[in-house]
């Protein structure tokens, strides 16, 4: 999940100015001293291959088909987020909570 974090911090355009890479690295170390990380491994890709199917998912979608695979796998069940609309296909096995109305 640190990997996707940096991917959005460093996408051009999401914030301006892009965030310099030493206060990313340092973020992404405190990240890990605060939170227990939810590990992929061969579980969360048979998950992932089930979505991939139903509801389906293609392209830049199988990355949150694959964060809710995680999700799944490690039982947590809420997800924060910028982006509600891209999860909204995974309301079945997620609940989705926007940081914005």
């Amino acid at each position: 999940m640190l990997r996707e974090f940096l991917a959005v911090a460093t996408r051009p355009g999401f914030l301006t100015p892009l965030p310099p890479v030493p206060f990313l690295a340092q973020a992404v170390k405190a990240f890990e001293n605060w939170f227990q990380l939810a590990a992929e491994d061969a579980q969360v890709t048979a998950l992932l291959l089930e979505l991939l199917n139903n509801p389906g998912a293609q392209g830049r979608q199988v990355h949150d088909a694959n964060i809710v695979a995680t999700m799944r796998r490690h039982q947590i069940s809420h997800l924060l987020t910028h982006n509600a609309a891209d999860f909204r296909r995974f309301a079945p096995w997620i609940t989705i909570l926007p940081l914005m109305p």
